[in-house]
């Protein structure tokens, strides 16, 4: 059964299931700025919108579109900023 989670004053709503190979959530993200924490290997693919990110020990913000996804290693903090609604996908664990 799905769950909601809700972040930062509800700006942030995620709905976590489990795909068939691995845990995953699905989620919107409204306009603002966000620290996230990984607990585990995460892909994050955009689904809607953009997201600037600035990657675990990167200098740079780095901007993904539509389509376009990045990883984050276990253990790590990232940086979200966000212009406009957008809408992403999140699966947990290395993909085989």
């Amino acid at each position: 059964m799905p769950s909601v989670n809700q972040y930062f004053n509800n700006r942030v709503t995620s709905i976590a299931f489990k795909t068939i190979s691995q845990p995953a959530t699905v989620g919107v993200m409204s306009v603002g700025e966000y620290e996230f924490g990984t607990k585990e290997f995460e892909t994050i693919q955009v689904i809607s919108g953009a997201l600037t990110v600035k990657l675990p020990d990167a200098d740079d913000w780095q901007t993904f579109e539509v389509g376009e996804q990045f990883s984050i290693e276990a253990n790590k903090t990232f940086d979200v900023k966000v212009d406009a609604d957008a809408a992403y996908l999140c699966t947990y664990g290395e993909s085989a």
